[in-house]
């Protein structure tokens, strides 16, 4: 059975123009710096978003991990939102590979106040303290936000005052970007490293890229060795992320039309609330109807859709590149079928 599968954009799988490209990569030994198609993603990814170099990595995770574990120290303190992805879906990673605390933020949906940043600096050298070596932001932010640059600038002129870098978990900053209707370095401007996904939406099989200084980066290729990340004829899978970079990150305006022609449909529901405005590509909705959810979710993969169960009552729908119009209007029906 072909599935609509909405559980996130990470199910997308390439296109024949990218199994093609993969196919007929130039390859070489990536971790003797041989590899010529991942430098040219590499590079493609740096000039795309204004930084010096950028690194090959196999997932998000790694990325954002590497550069925690690139810019800090054992012992060190990260601060953060409290409902940023690095906190709640990277498996405590933090702790285990940098060996860092993580001093949260509350998060206003996402936006994070320059003011409460700045208050929990560690300011003063004192035996007690750790050493705060890094703030960590997101965009898009896994609620579907697209943050307002206005946001980042107060932030980075925090950072600034007190000579601490930034880094950004950008897995989707080219949705963000096509959102804020900015180029992507105008989001980057106001950090010192990103990370972003080429299998988020952008139709790559693996990979992400983390970007930044020549110096961090070359830091980094060593500290990817040691998390294992050093891959070897890696060009197979850096030809498909060539292709996003070239192609795909300039369609993502379609799957956020989609996701908003879908809000507009479970809207119609009267018991179902939508929780977030939809900005990017995700939807998050909450139905209000004694529902078993666990037979709601069998129900819709049994006709032929798959969705993610809900958190904290809220369900996730994604869209991207493999789901049309006409996919939505199904799943409508069925959801209709169901609660009817």
């Amino acid at each position: 059975m072909n599935f609509i599968d909405l559980r996130s954009d990470t199910v997308t799988h390439p296109t024949e123009e990218m199994r093609k490209a993969m196919c007929e990569a130039e390859i070489g030994d990536d971790v003797y710096d041989e590899d010529p198609t991942v430098k040219k993603l590499e590079k493609m990814a740096a000039e795309i978003l204004g930084k010096e170099a950028g690194l090959f990595v196999p997932s998000g995770t790694f990325g954002n991990q590497l550069a925690l574990f690139t810019h800090c120290n054992k012992g060190d303190e990260v601060i953060l939102g409290d409902d940023c992805h690095i906190v709640q879906h990277e498996a405590g990673a933090a702790a285990v590979i940098a060996g860092v605390q993580l001093r949260t933020v509350e998060s206003n949906r996402g936006i994070l106040s320059p003011e409460k940043i700045e208050a929990k600096i560690r300011k003063e050298e004192d035996i007690h303290y750790p050493k705060t070596a890094l703030i960590a932001l997101e965009n898009a932010h896994s609620n579907g936000r697209a943050i307002p640059l206005e946001n980042f600038k107060e932030i980075k002129n925090i950072a600034n005052k007190y000579n601490i870098p930034i880094h950004l978990d950008g897995a989707r900053i080219f949705n963000a970007a096509t959102a804020l209707n900015v180029a992507p370095k105008e989001i980057a401007q106001y950090v010192d490293s990103i990370s972003f996904c080429l299998s988020k939406g952008l139709c790559a099989p693996i990979g992400s890229i983390l970007v930044g200084k020549k110096e961090f980066i070359e830091k980094a290729k060593k500290n990817r060795k040691i998390m294992g990340g050093g891959l070897r004829q890696a060009g197979i899978l850096a030809a498909a992320g060539i292709i996003s970079l070239e192609k795909m990150r300039f369609r993502l305006h379609e799957d956020h039309e989609n996701a908003k022609y879908l809000e507009e449909k479970l809207s119609k529901f009267d018991f179902i609330e939508i929780v977030e405005q939809v900005e990017i590509n995700m939807i998050f909705f909450k139905i209000n109807k004694e529902i078993d959810d666990n037979k709601f979710i069998s129900f819709l993969k049994e006709n032929g859709i798959k969705i993610n169960p809900p958190e904290e009552g809220v369900y996730r729908f994604v869209t991207h590149y493999w789901i049309k119009k006409s996919d939505i209007d199904k799943t409508i029906e069925i959801m209709d079928k169901f609660f009817n």
